[in-house]
């Protein structure tokens, strides 16, 4: 889905709901921005290891490292933000490189990235409606579902301006 929809969001509350289910989870945040990698490969082995195992130093090293030690592990893996098939290659993304059970989470602005990966499902996050949008921002600037009469116009009007991106309202 397009930017700012919520799908990081979304992708920290599956997290956090059920990362105590596996045996070993990792959320790697915003992985287009990681331009070696092998920080990412080095925060995955290193969540999921719970060790002070050795730090991989090269993106092939990582890779071999990650089908060699989580190949039989139980996780949820969570990739944020993947621009290309080559950030997924380098973490070992794949139905066979962890052990059964595992769940992997991918969120992307690129559905087509996700098509050529033969996955077990694809979600698009859509847009809110307005109705949806206006209860989101009356939580957060309210602490209530609806917003007090004399707020109901000026915040039908934010609504508007956020074209149903709930990252708008956060900022």
């Amino acid at each position: 889905g397009m930017g700012g929809i919520g799908k990081t969001t979304v992708a920290k509350a599956i997290f956090n709901k059920h990362h105590h289910s596996f045996d070993g989870a990792s959320f790697l945040p915003n992985v287009r921005e990681d331009k070696k990698l092998v920080h990412s490969q080095n925060k995955l082995l290193s969540d999921i290891l719970r060790s002070g195992n050795k730090e991989v130093c090269t993106v092939d090293e990582g890779t071999k490292e990650i089908k060699r030690r989580l190949a039989n592990k139980r996780v949820l893996v969570i990739v944020d933000n993947v621009d290309s098939d080559a950030q997924l290659n380098a973490l070992a993304i794949k139905h066979d490189s962890f052990g059964p059970g595992s769940r992997i989470i991918i969120t992307t602005r690129d559905q087509d990235l996700l098509k050529i990966l033969n996955l077990e499902a694809i979600c698009p996050v859509q847009e809110m409606n307005n109705e949806e949008a206006l209860e989101l921002l009356s939580w957060h600037a309210f602490k209530k579902n609806y917003p007090s009469k004399e707020y109901v116009e000026l915040s039908r009007k934010a609504v508007g301006y956020c074209g149903g991106l709930p990252f708008a309202f956060k900022v």
